[in-house]
């Protein structure tokens, strides 16, 4: 028997991320980590098992641009496209960080028509920590 080989195309790479569809369900949690230096947005299940990704240079942005709110902004719309392909209607929202980009992907995903249940802020705040090295004497 003779084996035939099929070489990928970009096409194929579109409809692979139509495969990403076959995952349906109705509510999952939008897990945002905002620094001053960029934005990575995770969305995941209700267990909390990841579904779909973006980060701010995953989308092309370098330098200082990714920690802007454009940046964020344009995750937002591409993680709320592949949400809506999935069938999801609501999300929960966990902040960490303290960066610029915080709000942008909220408002984006409103913006696409997905309601949000919760929002809840999970930045680390520290309690000072241990104490510091005594200073040295010369």
């Amino acid at each position: 028997m003779a084996k035939t080989i099929v070489k990928k195309t970009a096409k194929d790479a579109k409809t692979s991320a139509n495969k990403l569809s076959k995952r349906k369900m109705a509510y999952a949690i939008l897990n945002i980590q905002s620094t001053y230096n960029n934005t990575k947005v995770v969305l995941t299940d209700e267990k909390g098992n990841p579904v779909a990704s973006s980060s701010s240079g995953s989308l092309g942005f370098n330098g200082a641009k990714k920690g802007t709110p454009f940046a964020a902004a344009k995750i937002g719309e591409v993680l709320a496209d592949k949400a809506i392909m999935m069938g999801v209607k609501e999300v929960g929202v966990v902040i960490k960080g303290t960066g610029s980009g915080r709000e942008s992907v909220v408002r984006s995903f409103i913006s696409k028509g997905i309601s949000i249940d919760t929002i809840k802020d999970r930045t680390p705040v520290p309690h000072n920590g241990p104490k510091p090295k005594k200073p040295r004497r010369i």
